[in-house]
């Protein structure tokens, strides 16, 4: 069932996920627990709730599995270790593979008006080491972590807030939990689905020992020295570590668990012996045992993976390296799928509207100009170099996966048009030009754009080279300066940045529901406007307030998003905010869906065809990685 936040409904229920509940099921005791480490387990029925989660794998076209096996993939760094509670994607909601929010750790839902949300877990559900997950998990969350000034003194997350006033919460009974709100809250569910979700319950059978109102003092003090660290709040908040993964000793409720903190340089995952998802034929998920991470130079990880080193590869391999995996395919035993990235473009242009140079900020702000820099460009040439013509050429928007897409959204000012561009720079008055044909600006500066990239990928660098050549067609010369993100959203803020190139929005694919926060000034670190994106984010008490017609639009549809009255109007506020963004060309987007290289090796049920993407996709995560499984030759 879609789970949708139709308000305007008295309740709503949704219960179930992509399969059906459990019935008269004969489980099936996973084989080689004792291999991975585990011994004196209690049989498998005593291990899933009682009504586990049951997958519908036929429904998704695909085939029940084997157990057992490794999955191998590289990272380019060891805090990437994290990447798998990202990839296991269990979640109390998440998004399946057609955008729709579903119970998953929860066994349903049920909405009243919008804004009073009672969470239903499954009866008996266990965390990794065996505990019961039930109710204390999320009181202890609220009461004493989100809601503790010594854990949290920046106070609840804005996910929590409705109106600005946090929920009532309300344990009803030992599996049944209540938050109320006195306005709709449409966030806190969409919250909950996130690559990395707000965990809004903790294990509270392991943390409360190192909590000052539970805790023993003389255990609290070993573990302060242990840790190196000031007093209780920081070592619960070090040991409370949810998604790092750095603390082996946390439970867990994700398909693959850590359990020993011995390298940093190899990570062992291992299946979680209480997982609460099964197969139709009785069968604990994951199917695979193991899914080990080697940390690996990122610059070598494409020619690693070629090398046939990864059963699962997509972390730090681009679009430039498919020819050479395509290559090794054939001696190597694996498949190179192409899937669409999910961000709105894959390289974006954005310009800094809130720039502090009072010429620059004038005709940044003016729509002509950034019209005419978007006719100025070839995209069809750029999809067609950089990406062999695999790409879409159009602006920086919602794709064509998402329930949101119009086409003119797409192709709205995105053509290439050297005589209206050069048309629209003169009626702006930019008629003077020097010798080499490049105009001047209003003070006689030379309309010479800077555009700073973080020096990551040598796609935008080519990239940016092709815009220049166009670019000199219209008087407009570009500069490319390297520098690093840190510096580059500093000078934003300083409003010393001009311009920028990064990837697009973030979620292209949204559906109404979904927040429009990456589409409005809603955060400092957006290098569009981040003194107005401040402004916002701190409630006025930094930035600037937007004074820029269209931004302040934007802010207005924002706040009213988290007040509609249903899809419907949250639907007709994000056709108007997409609708803003392509009459402005307020991001001026190059090519999008660019295929992402995934590399597998010896697993099914992996899709040939599927997005790619962080929220929402959690990258494998919401293609069901546990439901992955080796062939026996692989294995």
């Amino acid at each position: 069932m879609k789970l949708r936040m139709a308000l305007g409904l008295p309740a709503l229920v949704f219960a179930g996920l992509f399969g059906a509940q459990a019935l008269a099921l004969d489980l099936k005791e996973t084989p080689g627990l004792e291999a991975l480490g585990f011994t004196g387990l209690p049989p498998v029925a005593e291990r899933v709730p009682a009504d586990p989660l049951i997958v519908d794998l036929e429904a998704q076209g695909r085939k029940v599995g084997n157990v057992g096996g490794t999955i191998n993939t590289l990272i380019g760094r060891a805090r990437d270790v994290r990447l798998i509670n990202v990839w296991g994607y269990a979640r109390l909601v998440g998004y399946n593979s057609k955008l729709e929010l579903v119970p998953d750790l929860l066994k349903n839902v049920t909405v009243e008006e919008g804004r009073i949300f009672t969470l239903s877990l499954r009866k008996g559900h266990k965390w990794s080491d065996g505990a019961p997950f039930t109710a204390e998990d999320f009181r202890y969350f609220f009461e004493d972590v989100v809601s503790d000034p010594d854990l949290t003194p920046s106070g609840l997350p804005p996910f929590l807030l409705a109106g600005g006033k946090g929920p009532m919460f309300d344990v009803i009974d030992e599996t049944t939990v209540r938050y109320s709100w006195e306005q709709p809250n449409p966030l806190f569910l969409a919250e909950l689905a996130l690559s990395r979700p707000p965990f809004i319950y903790r294990p509270a059978h392991y943390l409360k020992q190192f909590h000052a109102k539970y805790g023993d003092a003389a255990v609290i003090a070993k573990g302060v020295e242990a840790q190196k660290v000031r007093g209780w709040a920081p070592l619960h908040n070090k040991l409370d570590d949810m998604y790092n993964a750095m603390n082996p000793d946390l439970p867990s409720l994700q398909p693959w668990i850590r359990r020993t903190a011995d390298s940093d340089q190899r990570f062992v995952l291992v299946r979680n012996p209480f997982y609460h998802r099964i197969d139709p034929q009785g069968q604990q998920l994951p199917y695979v045992d193991r899914v080990v991470m080697t940390v690996a130079d990122g610059k070598l990880i494409p020619a690693k993976t070629q090398a046939g080193e990864a059963e699962l590869q997509a972390r730090n391999l681009s679009f430039s390296d498919i020819t050479v995996l395509k290559q090794g395919e054939a001696q190597h035993g694996y498949r190179t799928l192409l899937w669409p990235n999910s961000k709105g473009s894959e390289i974006s242009l954005l310009p800094n509207l809130t720039v502090k140079d009072p010429v620059w900020r004038e005709l940044l702000r003016d729509t002509r100009f950034r019209h005419a820099l978007s006719l100025g460009i070839d995209r069809d040439m750029i999809n067609n170099v950089l990406y062999f013509g695999l790409g879409q050429a159009g602006n920086d928007t919602v794709l064509s996966m998402s329930p949101l897409f119009k086409e003119e959204y797409k192709t709205e000012w995105a053509g290439f048009d050297v005589e209206q561009a050069n048309a629209l720079l003169d009626e702006i008055g930019l008629t003077t030009r020097r010798g080499d044909g490049i105009r001047l600006l209003p003070d006689g500066r030379p309309l010479e754009i800077i555009v700073e990239t973080n020096g990551e990928s040598q796609t935008e660098v080519d990239a940016l080279e092709l815009v220049a050549e166009t670019w000199k067609e219209i008087g407009v010369k570009l500069f490319s300066k390297p520098s690093q993100r840190d510096v580059i959203r500093d000078r934003a803020m300083a409003g010393e940045l001009v311009m920028s190139v990064s990837t697009g929005f973030e979620n292209g694919i949204p559906t109404a529901d979904m927040p429009p926060t990456d589409y409005v000034p809603a955060r400092g670190d957006q290098l569009t406007w981040p003194t107005w994106g401040d402004y916002l984010e701190t409630a006025g008490k930094g930035g600037e307030k937007p004074d820029w017609a269209p931004a302040a639009r934007l802010s207005e549809l924002y706040q009213g998003w988290f007040t509609a009255a249903d899809t419907s109007a949250r639907e007709s506020i994000w056709q108007e905010i997409l609708q803003i963004h392509a009459d402005e060309t307020i991001h001026i987007g190059l090519v999008s869906e660019v295929p992402q290289p995934v590399v597998v090796k010896g697993l099914e049920n992996v899709p040939d065809e599927a997005i790619y993407g962080w929220d929402p996709g959690a990258q494998f995560g919401i293609h069901r990685m546990d439901e992955f499984w080796l062939s026996s030759a692989a294995k």
